[in-house]
């Protein structure tokens, strides 16, 4: 299996993190930064957690493919409605 290009800065490499989605040069798995966007952290306290590595383009990639791919797929997902 070869890499995979999601966009300019995600990748996956079946040699890296087991081929799960990561940031193009680093071992970052895109599911860790979007844990802590979920959490609420600000993109300038991750940016700092992972010392650089990522930038907030980056970010805004992961972002906004996991909003396609949430907006395409919805019908797929077995979410309980929400009750405030």
């Amino acid at each position: 299996m070869d890499n995979i290009m999601y966009g300019k800065f995600i990748v996956s490499d079946p040699n890296v993190c087991h081929g799960k989605p990561t940031f193009r040069g680093t071992r970052i798995m895109v599911a860790d930064v979007l844990e802590q966007i979920a959490d609420g952290l600000d993109w300038g306290s991750i940016i700092e957690e992972w010392r650089g590595s990522i930038t907030k383009e980056a970010i805004a990639e992961a972002a906004s493919l996991s909003r396609q791919a949430f907006v395409e797929n919805v019908e797929n997902y077995d979410l309980e409605p929400f009750a405030e």
